[in-house]
């Protein structure tokens, strides 16, 4: 072999030495996570780990704040209630999120202002699907045509979301979606939900809706449903 050729075959293999020295690094760095509880979490030495902690969403516990959403999250199954993890998130929450639904947060767990927190990730939400009947159940044109006589008046109302104005719970200030009259879509009414909407809940989707109207003109709900 020929000087040159030697050349060659120690630069090819520096190469290659180099570029498996970055791929292990990155497969290092993004190895699968620890399944914890949050019982775990709070109790185990994790600091600097990557885990990931499933828990329900503590009622009213999210914030929206300079784009980094903030909640609590408790094991809903046989743990202590008083027992509650701190999760922060950089990126934007499904239309899933809400009080009470699952979720699944990959992350570092680090002490914070208030003590312990993970900082996440990776954010999924679920939550179980929803059916009700429409039986009973006011269009949105029935809903307008009644106005002021059934304002803060407990009924179901159908229809189908507006595309492009499902938000997430924790925008606040914003309606969490419109539903249009499935008849005539100049029709619709905001409807403002703090709860977790159902995984098959999306653009175009057939809804019942509980609660009432309010004098504002938005319709509070207190249940969301896919039209079964």
């Amino acid at each position: 072999m020929n000087s040159k050729m030697k050349r060659r075959l120690i630069v090819v293999t520096g190469v290659i030495v180099v570029v498996l020295a970055i791929v292990l690094a990155i497969v290092g760095s993004s190895g699968a996570a620890k399944t914890i509880s949050v019982k775990d979490a709070l109790e185990s030495d994790l600091a600097g780990e990557r885990v990931q902690v499933s828990g329900n969403v503590v009622d009213n516990s999210f914030a929206t704040v300079d784009g980094v959403l903030s909640f609590d999250i408790y094991d809903p199954d046989g743990g202590d209630p008083a027992q509650k993890l701190h999760v922060s998130y950089d990126g934007a929450a499904s239309s899933t999120f809400g009080n009470g639904v699952t979720a699944i947060c990959t992350g570092k767990i680090v002490e914070g202002e208030g003590g312990l927190e993970l900082v996440c990730s990776e954010l999924v939400t679920k939550c179980p699907s929803k059916y009700e009947s429409a039986t009973d159940a006011l269009s949105v044109t029935n809903l307008l045509d009644y106005g002021d006589s059934i304002i803060n008046t407990t009924v179901k109302l159908k229809g189908t979301v507006k595309a492009g104005t499902l938000t997430s719970a924790a925008e606040s200030g914003e309606p969490r979606f419109v539903v249009v009259d499935a008849n005539d879509a100049s029709r619709e009414v905001a409807v403002d939900y703090d709860g977790a909407l159902a995984d098959g809940i999306a653009d175009g989707t057939s809804v019942v809706v509980t609660g009432s109207l309010e004098a504002s003109g938005a319709f509070k709900a207190t249940d969301v449903a896919q039209e079964g």
